[in-house]
């Protein structure tokens, strides 16, 4: 780790290139104060990433953590000397890092490189604040408080002002994180997703219920989409947790491998990562697998959703198959984990980046925000125009997806 003093705030600021070195403890406690904490930003699912190989300098994710921490108070660092802690306490956390291409981020900026290409001006290596590979909104910012969040906002400016790096940026920040960042006089950027969300004062219990809150023409559809995979003969199997076994993780990797390569990509994460969130963060996981004629029937397909037990939210992740069935792809990463969630109590569920065709299926537009900073005052006026131009039309659209609400009027998201 590197450090910096920060004498106007008196922040140690530390930048670490392996995060699995950093206090996985004081990280994990960190993020559950969060506003929006998820499983991707605990220390385990950080850390499994770099062990893994899967994000890290060879592959254009050069680790850059942002640390910021304040000396213990005297009496605590008698009781740390005498046990042989640290004096440090963490006050604030970014997973950063210094990337040098744009992909596996799911916010697209290949424009604003290409514009600096064309001007002969660098735009890579940048600074990113992320988790890799990973659309989720939710926290970034792990802060004690507002001031060491205004901290960390700077400490990530003053990170790529002084490494003379084109940009920085944070992807899918939460609404407070958003605020502050705004603050500071960065750039906001919005997209959107689609997510189901429970309605508390008129709950549905199951997937029929579900259903039956549906507009007629999409319900129909969603019958017949599912009628044709059940007369192909697949039925699901369901594992959660340490249900999923080896062999299981092992199928499901080849799975999620034959997508990327169908689509003439490297997939992003290796097979140990998978090996490491089973070993550290298996109770958030669930897979979905479906299999020719029976519940042990052999393997065709199988999707991967994250979980967040205490929240009660789960997040649609990964899918591959190992050979094309009509409608699979809607079967297994939406009907089949809609139906799991009514079933086990969980309120929302994310369908993960992009993709207007999930509306039909009972998941609605939510806005995400992501916030840039660009050194160069010229093309920092370019973007803040385009991004002016661009919001507006995220509105826009925002608004006409709404008016073709799936939901029949007065019912849960009508």
């Amino acid at each position: 780790m590197s450090q910096v003093q920060d004498t106007a705030r008196d922040y140690h600021i530390e930048l670490c290139d392996d995060p699995t070195r950093i206090d996985a403890a004081a990280w994990n406690a960190l993020l559950a104060a969060q506003t929006a904490p998820t499983p991707f930003m605990r220390h385990e699912y950080l850390a499994a990433l770099h062990a893994s190989r899967s994000a890290v300098e060879e592959t254009g994710w050069a680790p850059r953590f942002v640390l910021l921490s304040r000396a213990r108070k005297a009496h605590d660092q008698a009781h740390d000397q005498a046990h042989g802690q640290a004096h440090d306490e963490l006050h604030a956390a970014c997973p950063a890092y210094l990337k040098t291409h744009s992909r596996g981020e799911y916010v697209f900026d290949w424009a604003w490189a290409d514009a600096y290409r064309r001007h002969g001006l660098r735009y890579y290596p940048k600074l990113l604040g992320a988790v890799p590979f990973t659309p989720v909104p939710g926290s970034r910012l792990l802060a004690r408080d507002a001031a060491a969040r205004q901290a960390l906002v700077e400490a990530l400016r003053r990170l790529a002002l002084d490494g003379a790096l084109s940009s920085a940026h944070v992807l899918f920040v939460d609404e407070v994180e958003a605020a502050a960042f705004d603050a500071a006089g960065w750039m906001l950027r919005h997209g959107v997703q689609f997510h189901w969300q429970a309605d508390a004062a008129a709950p549905v219990r199951d997937f029929p219920g579900l259903l039956a809150t549906l507009q007629r023409a999409k319900r129909k559809k969603i019958q017949q989409e599912r009628r044709r995979v059940a007369e192909q003969g697949i039925v699901f199997s369901v594992h959660v947790g340490e249900a999923i076994d080896e062999a299981l993780w092992s199928f499901f990797h080849r799975c999620y491998s034959l997508t990327y390569r169908a689509h003439h990509g490297t997939p992003y994460l290796t097979r140990d990562f998978f090996a490491r969130m089973a070993a550290t963060m298996a109770a958030h996981w669930v897979m979905f697998v479906a299999r020719e004629g029976s519940v042990t029937g052999t393997p065709l397909a199988a999707s991967l959703v994250a979980l967040d037990p205490e929240r009660r939210t789960a997040y649609g992740r990964y899918w591959g198959a190992t050979c094309y069935v009509p409608c699979l792809h809607f079967e297994a990463c939406y009907y089949q984990p809609l139906a799991w969630c009514l079933a086990n109590g969980y309120r929302r569920f994310e369908g993960g980046a992009q993709g207007e065709h999930k509306m039909a299926r009972g998941l609605l537009p939510v806005r995400t925000t992501s916030a840039h900073w660009l050194r160069d005052a010229r093309f920092a006026t370019a973007v803040q125009e385009f991004l002016a131009r661009e919001g507006g039309a995220i509105e826009a659209y925002v608004d006409e997806l709404n008016e073709h609400n799936p939901f029949k009027a007065g019912a849960p998201g009508g």
